[in-house]
């Protein structure tokens, strides 16, 4: 596989790129990638459209991809699951509602990390609930929660449901074991339910870090609804599919009947996808991870030279989160448009003076959008 392959999708109707049609604006937005996926994903897949029948696929009975899930966990997380604990899902946003939905009445309170991603900070509203942020603070270089926020907020009697997003999306940091234990102290004591959103968990480029699933934690493991998928690091977001770890029979059950006659069935294309993507492309996972890390390099160093930027380099995802409040705009995305650049705003994060930048492109792409951002 070559990272660098340049693979035109204007004539595909992708999200990313109908943004921008027409116009002189390069798309780094939304959070899907530019790289073709594995070749093995690609065959299965072309395999199963031969076939020719696209009939219904119960996902639990569909072995070959929970035991890869399985697989996966143990060799990249050492994480011991069993299948049943598997929900399959048609993607960790309608996850996360449904976890709203199963664990809180109408006026009950959900914390929410800020900056975070646009349907992450929508779900409680959805749900007739009230959204309490959680603010993300500068430590030493990195970005960290609020924990003294986080534990104010959570003693409140009316507050049911934590989502949490690790690693942090935008800011791109993984929760080290002292932070994941201070969460998980904090909602053991108050009773609050911990729904984790670790769709970026083995985007992990800085080596020395390492992700811990909230379902590891050893005194609330039970008690957490762990949300992963294959689609951001594999680049199958457009199937639909991914998958949510509940332990507790009990916190599944209302999972599962909360999300009834609500939410489909996840694809069968999406299952086929994620399990010859947990066990034939490690070696194409890995070869990413160093094209990535290449990438963030490059990036770290231009945007740090450009005034008016400041860049903290992320630990995970293939997102950076850069402060733009040194530029003095009224408006940061009206200025990265203005340059031809188009990532996502920082306001739709709650962070209105901040950008955020996919780098899960051909170097030749970024290298463009720094010669943009530099004119």
């Amino acid at each position: 596989m070559s990272f660098d392959q340049l693979i035109d999708r204007r004539s595909t109707f992708s999200f990313k790129w109908e943004r921008y049609k027409g116009k002189d604006i390069l798309p780094l937005w939304v959070a899907d990638s530019e790289f073709k996926c594995a070749q093995p994903i690609i065959d299965a897949l072309h395999a199963r459209t031969e076939h020719g029948v696209y009939g219904y696929h119960l996902p639990v009975e569909y072995e070959p991809a929970n035991q890869a899930v399985v697989r996966w966990l143990a060799d990249k997380h050492d994480w011991q699951i069993e299948p049943q604990w598997i929900v399959w899902t048609p993607g960790v946003v309608p996850a996360f509602n449904v976890a709203c939905k199963a664990n809180c009445e109408p006026g009950d309170k959900v914390l929410v990390q800020v900056p975070n991603y646009p349907p992450m900070l929508a779900a409680p509203g959805l749900n007739k609930l009230i959204r309490e942020d959680v603010q993300t603070i500068e430590q030493d270089g990195r970005w960290k929660l609020d924990f003294e926020q986080l534990e104010q907020k959570a003693a409140d009697p009316k507050t049911k449901l934590f989502i949490m997003c690790n690693p942090m999306n935008p800011t791109g940091s993984v929760m080290t074991a002292e932070e994941l234990t201070r969460v998980e102290q904090i909602c053991l004591k108050h009773d609050v339910v911990l729904c984790s959103d670790e769709i970026h968990c083995d985007l992990i480029l800085d080596q020395s870090k390492t992700h811990i699933p909230a379902g590891k934690l050893p005194d609330i493991g039970e008690r957490t609804i762990t949300l992963m998928a294959a689609s951001k690091t594999f680049n199958v977001a457009g199937l639909g599919t991914s998958f949510a770890i509940i332990p507790d029979a009990s916190l599944r059950r209302k999972f599962t009947q909360a999300a009834a006659g609500i939410m489909p069935w996840v694809t069968f294309m999406g299952l086929v996808a994620t399990e010859v993507a947990f066990t034939q492309c490690d070696e194409w996972h890995q070869e990413q991870l160093d094209y990535l890390r290449g990438n963030l390099d490059y990036l770290e160093k231009e945007i740090n030279d450009l005034d008016g930027f400041t860049f903290i380099r992320p630990e995970a995802t293939f997102l950076a989160w850069i402060d733009a409040s040194g530029l003095g705009v009224d408006d940061v995305h009206a200025y990265m448009e203005s340059k031809g650049v188009g990532p996502s705003p920082g306001r739709d994060f709650g962070w209105k003076n901040f950008t955020r930048i996919n780098f899960a492109c051909p170097r030749e792409m970024l290298e463009d959008a720094v010669a943009r951002l530099k004119r």
